[in-house]
């Protein structure tokens, strides 16, 4: 016991707080990113990008979505960096404030009436800085929540990043729901869509009291202590870990399911020229509902990751979440609302999470600890700075008017979800190697009798805890 423990950071590990320091961070950052991304489909094309050619305006507002990231490998460079030079606490406070900042001046922005050009190009810029912002928070976040862990518990813990992700975009999605149900139509596109923005004030009071309160890892400190916080982890990060970077692109290209069921799949139901004719607050319940079932989901499908691997549930959730994209589509080309909710619970709500509730342990224990924040923010914001990009791209391939949406859509959401699942098979198993000898690729993992019995003895430490505490 002891000479396997030798392989964990020593210090105190503030599992719990940092778990929830995790989730409720991420929670407030993407609710400010994704209600941008709800405005994007429902809102702005008429208020910034008008013009005779709906067609237009609807490419250029999922544009704009896609501006965000890719700003995204920038601030991964920039935050990444900061995150494995100065610390993960430090750079998620850095990443809370910007993202605040940026999104409460989108709700003070004049519209394309008002001041021409500048409204467009304005929207742009503050977009661009989300994007810098939210580059962190994954990594970040992740990275704390994961060194913090127990042994044989990290996929549980690490999968609370991405509940609270689905958290704030179930709060991105219902606070629109109240505002375009009640309000008229005159009064929501006037000024009743600035309402969520002006609201993220909470994000920088919350997250900053919040965030302060945790303290830094053991296995950073102990980089610290040890002399071996890189000076330029970028260039250790791509010498050493350029392979898996490669792969984490790749896998990170499973945000095309979230594309096709938020993004895309809102201008289709949503926007008068494709002539489907959801209305506004009955398809925002799509995404709400699918959100709210994903949070009972993640944690469990973290928990199943400490018990059969990372791989297995990446490459069943990616490839099963493909095939149910043309579904999805086809149940809102014939107008079937509730259909379209079922497939959208399972696809999204249930199935994505074999990938979505996985990534957050699985991406930062293919790096070590010296490059862990750096090399998984590049990586990860590349390849969902490329999905980004589809929302448009699904737009011109197949915009109003067109043929076979379903069929043209789902086939290139699908193929891209097999480039992930293969990713993920070329892929090291990570769940049973230390924390210490994480991104050694030469790492001989705990057997499958010693992990069972750590795993068992960190479980029984938590149940004592809470005994003890009742």
């Amino acid at each position: 016991m002891v000479a396997a423990m030798e392989h964990e950071p020593s210090g105190t590990h503030e599992t719990k707080k940092a778990a929830a320091s995790g989730w409720i961070g991420s929670a407030l950052e993407y609710y400010d990113f994704f209600i941008y991304a709800t405005a994007a489909s429902l809102v702005f094309p008429q208020i910034f990008f008008p013009s005779e050619d709906p067609r237009v305006a609807i490419v250029a507002s999922l544009a704009t979505y896609g501006v965000g990231y890719v700003a995204r490998p920038i601030g991964a460079f920039v935050l990444g960096h900061w995150g494995d030079t100065h610390g993960r606490k430090t750079v998620l406070l850095l990443c809370m404030f910007l993202m605040g900042f940026s999104t409460m001046a989108v709700g003070v922005l004049p519209t394309y009436a008002q001041v021409g050009i500048w409204a467009p190009v304005l929207l742009v810029i503050l977009r661009l800085v989300q994007g810098f912002a939210v580059a962190g928070e994954i990594s970040g976040a992740s990275s704390m929540i994961l060194e913090h862990a127990p042994f044989g518990r990290r996929g549980f813990f690490a999968s609370f990043t991405l509940q609270g992700v689905q958290a704030g975009q179930i709060l991105a999605a219902a606070i629109f729901l109240p505002i375009a149900h009640f309000m008229p139509d005159a009064q929501f596109m006037s000024w009743g869509w600035r309402v969520p923005f002006l609201a993220s004030i909470v994000v920088i009071i919350a997250g900053y009291i919040i965030r302060r309160k945790v303290a830094e890892t053991p296995a950073f400190e102990a980089e610290g202590a040890h002399g071996e916080v890189p000076k330029a982890p970028i260039v250790q990060a791509f010498q050493v870990s350029w392979k898996d970077m490669l792969r984490v692109v790749c896998m990170a290209l499973m945000n095309v399911i979230p594309v096709v069921a938020t993004i895309f799949g809102a201008a289709y139901a949503v926007q008068p020229a494709y002539g489907i004719g959801f209305s506004k607050d009955v398809y925002l319940w799509i995404p709400v509902l699918g959100n709210i079932v994903a949070v009972l989901v993640i944690p469990y499908v973290g928990n199943l990751s400490d018990k059969i691997g990372r791989r297995p549930p990446i490459i069943i959730g990616s490839l099963a979440a493909g095939l149910l994209s043309f579904a999805y589509l086809y149940a809102i080309s014939i107008k079937n609302v509730p259909l379209a909710i079922v497939i959208s619970l399972l696809m999204w709500g249930v199935v994505y999470q074999g990938y979505n509730a996985i990534f957050p342990s699985f991406y930062p224990e293919l790096f070590p600890t010296r490059t862990r924040v750096t090399a998984m923010a590049i990586a990860q914001n590349v390849g969902t700075m490329i999905t980004a990009l589809l929302p448009a791209l699904f737009a011109w391939v197949a915009p109003p008017g067109s043929n076979n949406v379903p069929l043209t859509i789902g086939a290139l959401a699908f193929g891209i979800t097999v480039i992930s699942a293969l990713a993920a098979l070329s892929a090291r198993e990570t769940y049973r190697i230390h924390l210490n000898d994480l991104g050694d690729s030469s790492a001989v993992p705990v057997s499958e009798g010693d992990y069972e019995r750590l795993r068992a003895e960190s479980l029984a430490d938590a149940a004592g805890t809470r005994l003890a505490r009742s």
